[in-house]
């Protein structure tokens, strides 16, 4: 058996048991939770993480969003079209497709500026690769049926109708928990300083820092100071260097 025939009978086995159906709407609930609340924040006009300082790399992404005046509107009205079009199962793969690109530059953002919600964005991008996945046939025939020069029979893009399977995919579910875990692990541990949600959050975590005092004047830098990231990190590394 071949790599393709394998994923092939693998993913026939997880379309047609109830388990992976359970996770696959779990996900598209809860993305399309998150969503739903950042977009009426944005539509309502309001700013959105307001207790982030405005001079908190992110807070200043955010500041200088919320004064896009109607784009930061039409952002949130995207972010509803898209959470609802996840919800309803007819159109879920078309809200996976388009939760797509708007989670990766969000995750990419939060890993940019070491914000502490990175681990959350990472769990949004796993769960809508997830999405992706289960309608991996779908999508299969409907980029076959665009680049094809012959129509294609089959209602490919139709959801298949089938008995499904009471098995408990254990090492499936196991993978996801490790999958969690080693997510939290990293994260931890990628960076060896961040500049918090807050400067208590920063100055705190001083205290578990190598150099406490290049650790405060860090904070001091993004805080206070209201220096870019880059450059606060640069005087961090010299401090931390003279004082060792």
């Amino acid at each position: 058996m071949n790599i393709a025939s394998w994923f092939s009978h693998v993913y026939d086995e997880a379309k047609g048991n109830k388990w992976y159906h359970y996770f696959a709407v779990f996900c598209r609930i809860t993305l399309s939770i998150a969503f739903i609340i950042s977009g009426i924040v944005k539509i309502r006009g309001e700013r959105f993480a307001s207790g982030l300082s405005v001079n908190h790399p992110l807070g200043r992404y955010f500041e200088a969003l919320y004064y896009t005046e109607y784009y930061y509107t039409f952002i949130g009205i995207s972010q509803l079209i898209i959470a609802l079009l996840l919800l309803i199962p007819r159109t879920a793969l078309l809200g996976a497709l388009m939760y797509f690109p708007v989670i990766l530059n969000i995750c990419i953002l939060t890993y940019a500026v070491r914000f502490e919600g990175t681990r959350a964005t990472t769990f949004m991008l796993l769960a809508n690769l997830y999405l992706l996945c289960w309608d991996y046939d779908r999508i299969k025939y409907c980029i076959k049926y665009i680049v094809s020069s012959k129509q294609v029979k089959e209602n490919g893009c139709s959801a298949r109708e089938k008995t499904l399977s009471n098995k408990f995919p254990f090492l499936f579910f196991g993978f996801v928990v490790a999958t969690i875990a080693a997510v939290i692990v990293i994260n931890l541990h990628l960076y060896n300083i961040r500049p918090g949600n807050s400067p208590e959050e920063c100055a705190n975590g001083c205290s578990g820092n190598s150099n406490p005092r290049a650790c405060e004047e860090f904070c001091d830098c993004i805080y206070n100071k209201g220096k870019p990231l880059r450059e606060c990190l640069d005087e961090y590394n010299k401090a931390k260097g003279t004082n060792q």
